[in-house]
């Protein structure tokens, strides 16, 4: 799976290029069909101290699938927006089955 990474405001991060990645390929395991993916970094000010974002951008056949979190920290941002984007996969992976 090819994976881009654009960071706003945020300075770019080999540390969080690799969580992402990790992650990633484990979601890739389980859905092959997945062949693109978009992240995005970003730093948003806000008044719940939940400044940290990251978006990912999934290509496949069909639609593309997107998944948005924001977070204290860029880790936990990452998590909670893969598991997001396995739980639209598993919708869309159910469907097309059907």
């Amino acid at each position: 799976m090819q994976i881009i990474y654009e960071y706003h405001d945020v300075t770019a991060s080999e540390r969080l290029e690799t969580i992402a990645r990790e992650k990633l390929h484990n979601l890739h395991k389980k859905f092959s069909f997945v062949h693109r993916a978009d992240v995005f970094f970003k730093i948003q000010n806000r008044l719940d101290d939940k400044e940290q974002i990251c978006d990912i951008r999934l290509s496949m056949p069909g639609p593309r699938i997107f998944a948005s979190t924001n977070a204290d920290n860029f880790e936990a941002a990452i998590a909670e927006t893969i598991r997001d984007l396995e739980d639209q996969l598993r919708k869309y992976k159910g469907k097309k089955g059907s």
